[in-house]
Formats: structure tokens, C-alpha cells, sequence
């Protein structure tokens, strides 16, 4: 890939082309609850055979400056991003990461597993607060179903890293 950029390929519209690729990725990003941003400096940097920089980013998606600045740090702390090597000049110029698995990983690190341990921490409190209803049948019935959640979340914690090794390519 090249690290510089093209003067006539920064100018251009997107294509057709272009503007479908970019579309998968803001629909995936949909489904995990991301920004539709996100999907579009994903698919933008994925499907652009140079490295781009902020500000071609913003003049080709028409963002903010401030959008695709948060959106490409994001990436970059989700690890679907990073900066181009051998840049050659002063502007900060980014790459897409391609490889499944990291990005993956990166995810999951970043998004996923903070909620599954955030979560395990409030079921273990409910379970206790369920101790205090006074009605004994909402409460087993209460306890049933965290105790269900709870579940959820421990198996979440395993499974984790089986779809990680899974998506390893």
C-alpha cells in the first residue's frame, strides 16, 4: 500500500463502488450499536488503495473535522486503524488494519469485555437486593432470572475467546 497520498484520488467523489463498500461497513457497525461514522472512516480507508489522512477523510466522507478526528481515534484504540509506515510527509496519514482476528480483538477488549465485567459486578448486587423482597414468589422469581443473567455473563466471558481464536485467520 502506498503511504502517500495521490493529489487527483484526494479530490475525487466517491464512486458507486466506493459508496457500497463503504455502506457494508456502516451497517456493520449499526448492528454492534457503533457510530455511523465509524463504519464510513472504516470502509473509506479499507477500500482506498492510499493512506489517507484526516483531512482527506473529512473532505471524501464530508465530516466534521472533529467527527472523523474522534472516529479515526476510536479506530485506532479498537486497533482497526493505524498510522501509515514510511509516511513522508508531515501530515499523519492511516491505514486500515485488515486482519480479522485483531480487529476482532480489538472489540472485544475494548467494548465488549468492559461491559461483561461491569455487568458481572451489578448481577452479583441484584442477586443481593433480590434478598430484600418481601413477596417470596417475585422473589424466587427475581433470583431465577439473575441468577439466569448471571449465566449469560460468565458464558459471554468464556466464549469470548474461543471467537477470537475461531476468527484467527
Amino acid at each position: 500500500m502506498d503511504a502517500t497520498p495521490h493529489a487527483d484520488l484526494e479530490q475525487a467523489p466517491l464512486s458507486s463502488l466506493e459508496r457500497q463498500v463503504i455502506d457494508v461497513f456502516v451497517d456493520a457497525v449499526k448492528v454492534i450499536g457503533l457510530p455511523k461514522s465509524l463504519g464510513e472512516i472504516y470502509g473509506l480507508l479499507f477500500f482506498s488503495p492510499n493512506a489517507l489522512s484526516l483531512d482527506d477523510v473529512v473532505r471524501k466522507l464530508k465530516l466534521s473535522k472533529g467527527s472523523a478526528s474522534q472516529g479515526l481515534r476510536m479506530l485506532r484504540e479498537l486497533g482497526a486503524v493505524k498510522e501509515a509506515e514510511g509516511q513522508g510527509s508531515r501530515r499523519t496519514l492511516y491505514v486500515p488494519d485488515v486482519d480479522l482476528k485483531r480487529l476482532v480483538g480489538g472489540f472485544i477488549r475494548e467494548q465488549v469485555r468492559p461491559h461483561l465485567e461491569s455487568g458481572k459486578g451489578k448481577v452479583v448486587k441484584l442477586i443481593k437486593h433480590a434478598d430484600h423482597e418481601e413477596d417470596a414468589e417475585l422473589q424466587k422469581f427475581y433470583k431465577r432470572r439473575l441468577k439466569k443473567l448471571d449465566s449469560w455473563v460468565s458464558r459471554g466471558r468464556v466464549v469470548l475467546p474461543i471467537i477470537q481464536r475461531v476468527l484467527g485467520e
